[in-house]
């Protein structure tokens, strides 16, 4: 029987499979990937570390879908438009949210993402001692937006009376409008305060 002219299988090839089901809210274990690609479970494991490692190559996915390079933005552009875009990714995937947080950061063009971020806060005047955690606070902060991005249009409800929030709430925007304000809101607050403590 001849070779197949292109590989059945390869690590970006099971993390696009692991992708399109988490995307269309199917499970996207070991097995329904395999089933999806047409092989047996056993065969993954040629390619990737089991589970761990589909979850690493499907954030390598992700981060190529949703890349900002530096391409000589200063350090505020540059994180205005990164947390757009990773706000955006996890708005579009937050059942994958919880699994990514949860697992060390490994595949080469993340890790590579990363440094991109860490180089353009240093390059930008960071001290070095301040550099993870502003980029901890970069990831918590795309991540948090993400998720109200991806939350229902009426995100309060109240049952009864209330002293102030509910005349708040009869004026307010919803859904995507109200979702882009406070973005908007965050990121002006978020990188002012950089600014005040680079100039500290």
């Amino acid at each position: 029987m001849p070779r197949p002219s292109s590989p059945l299988l390869s690590p970006d090839i099971i993390g696009a499979a692991g992708l399109e089901l988490a995307r269309a809210g199917e499970p996207f274990g070991v097995n329904a990937i395999a089933r999806r690609l047409g092989v047996r479970p056993s065969s993954l494991y040629n390619h990737v570390d089991g589970m761990d490692g589909i979850i690493e190559v499907m954030r390598g996915r992700l981060v190529d879908d949703y890349r900002v390079e530096p391409r000589g933005r200063s350090w505020d552009r540059f994180l205005r438009d990164l947390l757009a875009a990773q706000r955006r990714m996890s708005a579009d995937h937050p059942q994958l949210v919880p699994l990514l947080v949860g697992k060390t950061v490994t595949h080469p063009g993340v890790i590579a993402a990363y440094d991109d971020l860490a180089t353009v806060l240093v390059d930008g005047g960071f001290p070095e001692d301040d550099v993870l955690s502003v980029i901890a606070v970069v990831d918590a902060f795309a991540i948090g937006f993400g998720l109200d991005l991806a939350s229902p249009d009426e995100v309060w409800e109240p049952g009864g009376d209330t002293r102030t929030l509910g005349r708040l709430l009869t004026a307010a925007e919803r859904g995507t409008a109200r979702a882009d304000r406070t973005f908007e809101l965050g990121v002006g607050l978020l990188l002012d305060s950089l600014r005040a403590r680079l100039d500290r």
